[in-house]
C-alpha cells in the first residue's frame, strides 16, 4: 500500500538532510524518537513500539525505514520530483496490499503528524 502527502513549503534537498536527522525527530513527530545509534541505523521508538531504523539521505531528500517491521513499513520526504516538484512529498509504503482500517488509519495519523511537524518547522 502506499500513503501520500504534499506539503506547501519549498526547500531544498540539503535543507531537507541537514534539519530532519534521527538526532531531531523530536521537532517532527510527537511518536518518535531515537533510543540509541546503532552502526549507520538506530533504535528508535515508534507509534507501533521500537524498531531498528535506517536513516539515509537520498537523492531529494530522506529515507526512513523499520527495519524489523513485519508491514515493512518505510517512508521518504522529498522535494524536486513530480507530482509537485517545489513541495515536500512524504510518500510511504508496506509491504501489503491490503491491511484492517484500524492500521491504516495509524499510518495515517503517523504520517499526519510528520506533515505537521514538516509544516511547522519549514
Amino acid at each position: 500500500m502506499e500513503f501520500f502527502r504534499i506539503i506547501d513549503k519549498q526547500v531544498t534537498e540539503e535543507i531537507i538532510q541537514n534539519k530532519i536527522t534521527p538526532e531531531n525527530l523530536e521537532l517532527f513527530t510527537e511518536s518518535m524518537f531515537l533510543l540509541e545509534k546503532v552502526k549507520n541505523n538506530f533504535s528508535g521508538a515508534t507509534l507501533w513500539g521500537g524498531f531498528l531504523i535506517s536513516y539515509d539521505q537520498i537523492k531529494g531528500g530522506i529515507r526512513f525505514a523499520l527495519l524489523d517491521c513485519p508491514n515493512a513499513l518505510q517512508w521518504t520526504i522529498t522535494t524536486g520530483f513530480s507530482p509537485e516538484r517545489t513541495k515536500i512529498l512524504i510518500h510511504a509504503t508496506i509491504n501489503r496490499t491490503q491491511k484492517p482500517l484500524d492500521f491504516i488509519k495509524e499510518v495515517n495519523e503517523f504520517l499526519d503528524e510528520w506533515e505537521t511537524g514538516l509544516t511547522t518547522q519549514f
